[in-house]
């Protein structure tokens, strides 16, 4: 691996051959060389403390032990197939165990892609065309996840808004799109439209907490008129807890998508309901009309399925959760008090598992009020902890079981110093 090439020479490259310099994904100011536990180094050297961690699915740390022990006892075995393995049978036996709609899982290879086959899985098991998604929720890069997803101007619910070109607008016709947080709303557009097949969520959109019973409203509504509900999970399936959203809140969905953590860091993604619903992938039971294709070269491969394997066994270990929580509240507890005294108006929003803060003195509760009163402030703390050792994204946080005291004290410090600029402008 070369090392030879400082971090401003590695991003002229980068600008020659990818799209806007970089992989879509994040900042591409900044290129990282590698990670391990809690920390990540860029090119040029500079040491993080790692709240980003790939996006979430490292929530034991980069390079843990365990799990490079058993992806390591794997490699020589042979990396992919193209056909069932054991070790993808085993992932998806220790899933159907977790989750509690899993009755059977089929695996793809990204979290984008199971939500765009739950989308399909519920059309071919209903009959109907419609999908109904709440603004600002993310489900993937397909095209109907892509309707008003982050969108820059306010339409009346429940017209959609792309936030991509090369959208057809057949895929508008069929999406119906309602505020987070909002019982009546959905109600009325399910009383309103007989045609709708489902109902996809994040239980936790983004960061935005579901309101008491928001959850428990959502399934009572879909069983009362024939919807199927679909639990995005990506995010906060063996995050939240180990059965996921579903355990914390205590609402079981009709189809759940999971990805992240269940790879262990490599690709992989799984959606599972229950054997009926599942039955739409097997042709010899549904028939030709019926059936849903699905494949995917580097579906379960063996290499993500231990890596995944192993870092359930170890989520699995008592007391984990517990101290993913009593980590996240102390950070939580950190910026609320850096922040307050300060005298800056936020809200710390989330779960202490993932979170981040508005730059606001009002909570938020759905896409339309979860945004900074002073968006400068945001963008100025951000930039503060980056510079004082601090890797996030800008709208998130995600606490790893691999942070030490000394990642916190770290930390502290950072954001006294963020709270401090801010104050001071």
């Amino acid at each position: 691996m070369n090392r030879l090439h400082s971090q401003a020479e590695w991003i002229a490259r980068a600008r020659a051959v990818l799209p806007a310099g970089g992989f879509g994904n994040f900042d591409p100011g900044i290129v990282i060389a590698r990670g391990q536990g809690s920390r990540v180094w860029d090119e040029d050297g500079t040491e993080y403390v790692d709240y980003l961690i790939g996006s979430g699915p490292m929530l034991l740390g980069h390079g843990h032990p365990e799990v490079m022990e058993a992806v390591l006892e794997q490699l020589p075995l042979g990396m992919t197939f193209f056909a069932n393995n054991a070790r993808g049978i085993e992932l998806a036996e220790a899933i159907v165990a977790a989750v509690p709609c899993c009755e059977q899982v089929r695996f793809v290879a990204s979290g984008g892609e199971a939500d765009m086959y739950a989308m399909r899985l519920a059309r071919a098991y209903t009959g109907k065309p419609k999908i109904l998604k709440f603004e600002g929720g993310y489900h993937g890069m397909s095209a109907e996840a892509q309707m008003s997803l982050a969108p820059a101007r306010e339409v009346n619910f429940p017209t959609p808004v792309p936030d991509s070109a090369g959208i057809p607008q057949g895929v508008a016709d069929e999406m119906l799109i309602a505020p987070f947080n909002d019982l009546d709303a959905v109600a009325s557009l399910l009383s309103e439209h007989g045609d709708i097949a489902a109902i996809i969520v994040e239980p936790l959109q983004r960061i935005i907490p579901p309101r008491p019973g928001y959850l428990q409203g959502l399934r009572d509504l879909c069983t009362r008129h024939g919807v199927l509900l679909i639990f995005d999970e990506i995010v906060t399936g063996f995050r939240l807890a180990y059965g996921g959203a579903q355990e914390r809140y205590g609402v079981v969905p009709d189809i759940v998508t999971l990805g992240k953590i269940i790879g262990g860091g490599f690709p992989l993604a799984a959606l599972g309901a229950s054997t009926e619903i599942m039955a739409h992938f097997d042709k010899a039971l549904v028939g030709a009309d019926r059936w849903l294709m699905q494949l995917g070269t580097l579906s379960g491969n063996p290499v993500a399925a231990v890596a995944g394997l192993k870092t359930m066994e170890v989520l699995r270990r008592p007391g984990q959760y517990d101290r993913l929580r009593a980590l996240g509240q102390r950070l939580m507890d950190m910026q609320s008090a850096a922040l307050t005294e300060a005298g800056i108006a936020y809200r710390v929003c989330g779960d202490p598992t993932l979170f981040d803060l508005y730059f606001t003195d009002a909570d938020p509760v759905d896409y339309r009020s979860a945004r900074h009163r002073d968006p400068q402030a945001s963008a100025l703390w951000n930039a503060t902890l980056r510079e004082n050792g601090v890797f996030k994204s800008p709208g998130k946080l995600y606490p790893s079981l691999a942070l030490t005291e000394d990642d916190l004290d770290l930390t502290e410090a950072a954001v006294r110093k963020a709270a401090q600029a801010i104050a001071a402008r």
